[in-house]
This record gives structure tokens, sequence and C-alpha cells, in this order.
């Protein structure tokens, strides 16, 4: 939706705009032509602080000719949950806007490496946005016990059939044949999950989609981070979220919904157009949501 993000957020005539989800740095460069052109009375240059948690992303653009090489644009290796410490390293204290966009990029979906599509069965079962930090997906499976994958996949990604899931991921490790590969995960799923009268779901999805979250820890830094913004973004700047699924849309619903420091200018999310999706099929189910920060 990069059009709806470059209108709210030039609303707000930002100067500072913390993008907290780099990934292919397309809002970045559309958002960059939204800056005023003059530093202001205090000496600080329009910026964009871009964040990203894959080290691949920052090493692709932070190169010469590249984005980062832009005065305007400063990359950051991080979670946007890290956004004060970026601001505070450009010698800044607020930010006039943040954006997040929570879904994943599609460099992410195709790199072997990462098992993040279950399209690819030879992949090892990684997951992790950072793949120097933290537990692979498979890794953190052998480190949990039956139940505990059960409640993640089920509450992370609302799948019925966890505890089948579970314990046949358990049973595979018992005969010591562990889940090691995204085809490994995949060929569980396809066994424990009825075929869905919606074919156009993968029996994998829910279960893939509850792993990364909980490899990545991705709903609680968001929550930290909607719970702290308000301290960091000035008066009359703005959040716009666009989120992938009802965890994360819920999060930022209930965010601004309970912080009185927030006016909430989208009252339903906002959808892509027919025309986005039909360019981009995996922005159908993108719901945008925009908050401003109330005056002192």
């Amino acid at each position: 939706m990069p059009d709806e993000i470059v209108r709210w957020i030039g609303e707000a005539s930002p100067r500072t705009i913390v993008d907290g989800t780099y990934g292919g740095g397309g809002h970045t460069r559309l958002l960059r032509d939204i800056l005023p052109a003059e530093t202001d009375s205090n000496g600080l240059n329009p910026l964009i602080i871009g964040m990203d948690r894959d080290p691949a992303v920052i090493r692709r653009d932070d190169v010469p000719e590249g984005p980062g090489s832009d005065p305007r644009i400063e990359l950051f290796l991080g979670s946007y949950e890290k956004a004060p410490a970026a601001l505070a390293h450009c010698e800044r204290t607020h930010a006039d806007a943040l954006v997040l966009d929570l879904g994943l990029s599609s460099d992410q979906l195709a790199d072997r490496e990462r098992g993040f599509s279950f399209t690819l069965p030879d992949a090892e079962l990684d997951l992790r946005f950072d793949p120097e930090s933290d537990l692979p997906a498979h890794q953190w499976l052998a480190f949990h016990g039956e139940k505990d994958i059960a409640d993640a996949i089920y509450q992370f990604g609302e799948e019925r059939f966890s505890r089948r899931i579970a314990r046949q991921i358990c049973l595979r490790a018992k005969e010591r044949s562990p889940v090691k590969t995204v085809g490994d995960l995949v060929d569980i799923c396809r066994r424990c999950v009825p075929r869905s009268k919606n074919h156009d779901i993968h029996p994998a999805t829910r279960t893939f989609q509850a792993l990364r979250i909980a490899v990545n820890d991705e709903l609680g830094i968001l929550q930290r981070t909607l719970a702290s913004a308000a301290d960091w973004i000035a008066p009359g700047g703005r959040i716009a979220a666009i989120s992938f699924h009802s965890l994360e849309d819920r999060i930022v619903k209930n965010a601004f919904r309970d912080d009185d420091r927030w006016e909430i200018l989208t009252k339903k999310p906002l959808r892509p157009t027919d025309e986005e999706v039909q360019s981009n099929p995996r922005s159908r189910s993108a719901k945008l949501r925009v908050a401003a920060r109330k005056p002192d």
C-alpha cells in the first residue's frame, strides 16, 4: 500500500522518519521524496532511518551508490524496537513518523538458506530474520516440549490441529529423526491438517507463521514498540502500520485505542485496492492503520 503510506505520512510534513521494516527499501525510496529540502532552524537535516533485522538487507543497500549512500538515509541493523537508540545515534530525540510493514519480503521468501517458504523442501528450517542471533526454528523445536510447541502453533498460527502437529514433531524427535528441514515439517502438516475447503491455504501455512513469530519474538517486539512509541514520536507525528494477519492487527488496534496519547485516524483498517492486489497478490491480506501523536 505504498500510495496510502506516502499520503498519510506526508500529511504530517515529517523531517525525521523511521522506516522500521526497511526490507526492499520501497517505502524509504518513496518517503524520501516527501522530505523537506532544507535543514530546520536547529540545523537538523531531513532524514529517514531505515531499520532491518536481516544483515543481508543492510549489506545489500549500505554500499557506494546504494540507498545508504544518500545523506538523507541512515541504515541500521536491528529491530525497530531499537528506534530510540538509532535516533540518539543520529543526534535526535524524536521522530515525526514511524512506518511498519510487518510482512515478509520477497527476498526472504526466496532465500533457500532461511526456510521461510515451504515450497523449498530441502532448505533448513531456520525462519530467523537475523540468522546471526537466537535459535533457528528446528533447534527451537528440539528445545521445547510437546505442550509448548502445540500452544505456540495454536496461539501464533491459530491452527486448530496444533496438538496433532506437535505430537508428530515430538514423535520424530523420539525416533531420532527430528524435524530439520522445511520438507520435514511440511510432510507432518500435510498428514495432520485435513484438506481445507479453501484450497488456497497450504496446510503448513499457519504452522510456519506460528514458528516464525515464536522464533523472532515478533509480537512481543511489536507490543513493546507500540507501548513506548508515544515517548519518542513528536506531537503531530504519525505511525502507519501494515499488518498481514489478525494477531498483528489486533495488537496495533489495541495499542492505538488504549493509549490516550494517540488519535486514531483510520477508524477501520484500510485495505489494498483491487489494482494493487492484482499486481501484487501477497497484498490481499494487508491492513493499514494510522494514528497521530496528540499534542502534549
